[in-house]
């Protein structure tokens, strides 16, 4: 029987990179998704079935036959419709039911600096996705990454999109808080490689480059403009005023003071190697026409 590997959300943003690995490395892939017609251009490869979270037999049917799951489900931000508290609820049924059907191994895609003790819910979630994980009996690899970025990216696709509407950018604070970006490629690359390895491990999924805030806004500044953009400091009420308004303006949700007090506290940064080899610097000037030009929303995503 040909070895089927499955990958939560594959027509969505890193699980579309993580299939068409797969699909490049000869694999048989399936996808559990909310979102079939989102389907693209791997779309006649790939089996798709439901992610059935209040349905769990359907949810194990799914999983039949599936030698490794890469699971990529989450929720940025608590929403009238969904919530990180239901995403890890849901996720743990979705390990619940991988172990019944008999998949081999996860690859899991959790996030820097984990903690049950965090009062960021998305942080603690995510150290109890990976607690339950690890204590699942399952083969495992935990990936850490930070921001991913590419075309389908949302945080440096926005920066970008308000770099070159707003003259003055606004950053909370010092903006001496750090990121390290990496390629959704190379995100996917490793995901794929971890998939056929045999250890147990937490890889800090990371990119070759550090930032401060600052500095990200100038140096995108600087790529897609030609110039640095004036960068002012703000308190953290006003900026979140601004992305509020901006958000009501696009109908979308630009970032919430969840997402600020994860990015001010440094929580997405570490002292590791980096896991990935694409700069973004290299990446900003290879793309420096399109990128930013539309916006991406979040709230649209998840509605299709």
């Amino acid at each position: 029987m040909t070895e089927i590997h499955a990958v939560t959300g594959a027509f969505g943003y890193s699980g579309r990179y993580i299939a068409r690995r797969l699909i490049q490395a000869g694999k048989t892939v399936r996808t559990l998704t909310n979102s079939p017609d989102r389907a693209g251009e791997w779309q006649e490869q790939i089996q798709v079935c439901p992610l059935s979270f209040d349905d769990p037999q359907r949810l194990t049917e799914s999983l039949q036959n599936v030698s490794v799951l890469y699971n990529t489900y989450w929720v940025r931000f608590n929403h009238r419709n969904f919530s990180h508290s239901l995403a890890v609820e849901n996720t743990r049924q979705l390990f619940k039911a991988a172990k019944k059907a008999g998949v081999k191994r996860i690859v899991h895609t959790s996030i820097t600096n984990p903690s049950l003790d965090s009062p960021l819910e998305y942080f603690s979630g995510k150290a109890a996705l990976e607690q339950a994980l690890t204590e699942s009996e399952m083969a495992y690899t935990i990936l850490r990454p930070t921001v991913l970025f590419g075309k389908e990216d949302i945080l440096i696709n926005n920066i970008a999109w308000m770099l070159r509407r707003i003259p003055i950018f606004g950053v909370s604070g010092d903006g001496q808080y750090t990121l390290q970006p990496i390629f959704v490629d190379d995100f996917a690359a490793l995901a794929v490689e971890k998939g056929s390895g045999n250890e147990n491990e937490i890889i800090n999924a990371i990119g070759p480059e550090t930032f401060t805030f600052r500095e990200l806004v100038e140096t995108m500044g600087q790529i897609i403009l030609g110039k640095k953009r004036t960068c002012i400091s703000v308190p953290d009420w006003f900026g979140l005023l601004v992305a509020n308004v901006i958000g009501l303006c696009v109908g979308d949700v630009v970032i919430t003071k969840a997402e600020l007090d994860g990015l001010k506290s440094n929580l997405l940064y570490v002292d590791a190697p980096p896991a990935g080899t694409t700069r973004l610097t290299d990446w900003l000037h290879e793309h420096k026409e399109t990128v930013g030009v539309c916006y991406a929303s979040e709230l649209s995503r998840r509605k299709t």
